[in-house]
C-alpha cells in the first residue's frame, strides 16, 4: 500500500480519512495511540484528532508490521523502540516490491491475453 500524500495539499487529516487510507476502523487508530506514544495526533478544541504526515507515516509502519506481516503488538512495540529508521526502510522496501509485483502480474495478464 503506497501512500501518496502531497505535503503541500493538506497538513492534517481526520481520523476517518486516516482509517480509510489503511482500511481499518477509527477505534483501532485510537487504540494504537495508547499502545504507541509515537502516534500523537493534534486535538482541536472539540477533541477532534488531526493526524500529521509524521503520524500517518508512523501508522503506516505499525500497520505494515501488524496487519501485513502479522506481528504481535508487543513485538511491534519492541521493534519500533529499537530501530525506527531500519524498520522504516524495510517497510518502504516491502511496499515498493509489492508495487513491482502487482505491475508484473498485470503485465503477465496482458501478455497472456495476447497469446
Amino acid at each position: 500500500m503506497s501512500l501518496n500524500l502531497d505535503k503541500n495539499l493538506k497538513k492534517y487529516y481526520s481520523i476517518g480519512e486516516v482509517a480509510k487510507m489503511f482500511g481499518v476502523a477509527p477505534t483501532l487508530l485510537r487504540y494504537w495511540e495508547t499502545e504507541f506514544p509515537s502516534i500523537q495526533p493534534r486535538k482541536s478544541g472539540r477533541n477532534v484528532r488531526q493526524y500529521s504526515i509524521e503520524d500517518i507515516e508512523e501508522i503506516r509502519i505499525i500497520h505494515n508490521m501488524v496487519k501485513v506481516r502479522g506481528m504481535k503488538l508487543s513485538a511491534v512495540r519492541e521493534a519500533v523502540a529499537k530501530n525506527r529508521n531500519n524498520e522504516n526502510n524495510t517497510t518502504d522496501l516491502i511496499e515498493h516490491l509489492q508495487d513491482i509485483r502487482a505491475e508484473l502480474v498485470s503485465l503477465r495478464r496482458e501478455l497472456d491475453s495476447l497469446a
